[in-house]
């Protein structure tokens, strides 16, 4: 029987590694290693598919990860199983950024992930253009709800003024890293239209870019081959539903919180019919950052900016095999 039941917790965990790997990832550099041990999973960053000319800190890294680490536990709680989570429980392993462990008695926040885990596989990063419908004001205060129960805030861009400033800053921060070749480089390395890769950005998920897509938020320009598959016109606009993830801290603790919160906040709104789409260079240049702060008055670190709306779904990103992302120590 003990056998058994321990057959049934690896299974379980086992799945929970695959469903850490749906997770969205910065240019889709899936940057987490697993380990399965007996009756716990272990999540490592990857540093070989850090970004280094965008994400020098790797703040977006462990932000990823944190969204791999939120999708294993929906994983266990769709199970019925209680977990532990120990964030960088070690010291001397920096990399080791959590530790899950099953307890016996559930969380009482266990049941909400649990109806979480269907929509895993539905969310998609959306970067076609929105229609024009409002987010109902019940589903944004959901959102906010879902961001605070993981430590984080989701602060809604409401007044005009926050608007224009969010839209005049992501304009500048977008024009600062494509006028640096090491950035776009970089980007090139992380984009394909080869059906055979298995990580990065496909020509089938991005837009073709000509010049007339209308942004006055930019959406990233990911056609470095010129063969994006979506329509041209994005029209990502300030008059969109915006809403910034944002910590108290801005911490490697603080960053894998926020990364649980961004990826709890997009399975809801996924449950809810909607999409989204991440806006990160605002917050990529430090200057933009800072003056993102202080022109919206925020006492919070702003980590993402998300846009949220209603699209035709795109093609799904491609994902690693299991066997490159996941180590298994049983004996």
């Amino acid at each position: 029987m003990t056998s058994v039941l321990a057959a049934g917790k690896t299974a379980a965990l086992r799945r929970a590694a695959v469903r850490a790997t749906r997770a969205p990832s910065i240019h889709n550099t899936q940057p987490w290693r697993l380990r399965l041990r007996p009756e716990e999973l272990c999540l490592y960053a990857d540093r070989s598919r850090q970004l280094h000319v965008l994400d020098p800190t790797s703040r977006q890294l462990i932000i990823s990860c944190g969204c791999a680490l939120l999708n294993a536990r929906v994983s266990l709680a769709s199970q019925g199983l209680g977990t532990t989570v120990h964030r960088f429980p070690d010291p001397d392993q920096p990399d080791l950024l959590a530790r899950l462990t099953l307890s016996e008695r559930p969380n009482p926040d266990e049941h909400h992930l649990a109806a979480l885990d269907n929509v895993i596989e539905l969310r998609q990063t959306n970067r076609r253009r929105f229609a024009d419908h409002d987010v109902p004001t019940e589903i944004l205060a959901n959102l906010q709800h879902a961001a605070s129960t993981e430590d984080s805030t989701l602060f809604i861009v409401h007044h005009q003024d926050h608007r224009h400033a969010v839209a005049n800053l992501s304009q500048k921060a977008d024009d600062i890293e494509n006028l640096n070749p090491a950035y776009r480089a970089e980007l090139r390395a992380w984009t394909s239209n080869d059906p055979r890769r298995t990580d990065g950005v496909p020509a089938l998920a991005v837009p073709h870019v000509d010049g007339t897509a209308h942004d006055d938020i930019p959406v990233r320009d990911f056609d470095t081959h010129g063969t994006g598959w979506l329509p041209t016109n994005t029209q990502s606009t300030h008059r969109q539903c915006l809403a910034l993830i944002c910590t108290d801290t801005d911490t490697p603790t603080s960053w894998l919180r926020a990364g649980e919160a961004l990826e709890r906040v997009l399975l809801e709104i996924t449950r809810h019919g909607f999409v989204a789409s991440p806006l990160t260079q605002v917050t990529e240049i430090p200057t933009a950052r800072a003056q993102l702060r202080q022109q919206l008055n925020l006492t919070t670190y702003p980590h993402v900016l998300l846009r949220i709306g209603r699209a035709p779904l795109t093609p799904a990103s491609p994902r690693r095999h299991m066997t490159e992302v996941l180590t298994e120590e049983l004996s």
